[in-house]
């Protein structure tokens, strides 16, 4: 062979190699910019713990009659883009005596990472791919799944007990079946909480997890007993100062004993949207700041 044949050899070997070499150091998934400028947090009012814990500037005049058509019920077009309907099924996953239904948003096999959000009570898989509503919140988190190699579930969790945790602990399996490896978060709102500190020490659960988030929802102490606080797994909670169904006290109570249940603090975070009400947190959390702070973890 000749030597300028051979060099072209080594050179593509190299390149070949420096190629696969990016790609596993890439899977410290981060998320490209989203109408970042639309979403992002509107003021910060209070900034303490290192960073760990913020107070956002939230007003209804502004965060909600100024930015929807239609007052909680239709967000103004800017803030939607319906291309992520075109990744958008409805699925049944049927394990020994159940069937999970879901919507699943993005690439069903092979994905670079998950999302799930689990409803509260008297909610569905329908309320997790609302388009318009929650300020479109939801449609942005679709596309940032779509955009960016990952998969977004919507489950109908039936209960918040262990008949929906055996619901959600059959989505995680489906995951690991279909994008094995995948790093999960659970996104979890208002009764829905329940099932992510019950999920964080549960092996079928536990094991995939990348992080938790928290939004509108309660507390719960054994989390610092859990297999997932053993692995630092970072939780986010987010929580409006006025909401009036589970006290924004109690969670950042729980927010200080976990961050300094440890030497070094715990990768927690707290976000308190001032006069915000028990829905804000779904409607106003940067997905993308959130989900980038957890995925680079």
């Amino acid at each position: 062979m000749h030597i300028a044949s051979r060099i072209r050899l080594l050179f593509i070997f190299f390149a070949a190699f420096a190629t696969v070499s990016t790609a596993v150091g890439a899977e410290s998934v981060q998320l490209r910019a989203y109408k970042d400028k639309l979403f992002a947090y509107p003021g910060v009012l209070e900034n303490r713990d290192d960073g760990a814990f913020i107070r956002i500037d939230y007003q209804k005049a502004r965060d909600i009659h100024q930015r929807d058509e239609i007052p909680e019920l239709r967000v103004k077009g800017k803030y939607v883009s319906l291309g992520a309907k075109r990744r958008q099924r409805a699925l049944n996953i049927k394990a020994p005596d159940i069937t999970v239904e879901a919507y699943e948003v993005g690439f069903r096999k092979k994905a670079r990472f998950a999302v799930i959000f689990v409803h509260g009570r008297g909610g569905d898989r329908r309320l997790g791919v609302k388009d318009w509503t929650f300020g479109g919140n939801f449609n942005r988190l679709k596309n940032l799944a779509v955009k960016n190699g990952g998969v977004y579930f919507a489950p109908t969790i039936p209960s918040f007990d262990a008949v929906g945790l055996n619901h959600l602990k059959t989505l995680v399996t489906y995951i690991r079946q279909t994008s094995p490896g995948a790093p999960v978060i659970l996104a979890c709102g208002s009764m829905g909480s329940i099932l992510c500190w019950q999920g964080s020490n549960d092996p079928g659960i536990s094991s995939s997890l990348a992080g938790l988030i928290i939004l509108g929802g309660s507390g719960d102490d054994s989390f610092m007993k859990s297999a997932a606080f053993q692995a630092r797994v970072p939780v986010l909670i987010a929580h409006g100062s006025g909401d009036t169904v589970y006290d924004w006290r109690n969670q950042q109570a729980l927010f200080h004993r976990i961050r300094d249940a440890s030497k070094d603090p715990y990768p927690i975070r707290f976000v308190l949207f001032e006069t915000g009400s028990h829905g804000t947190p779904i409607r106003m959390i940067d997905w993308r700041t959130a989900l980038n702070w957890m995925l680079g973890s």
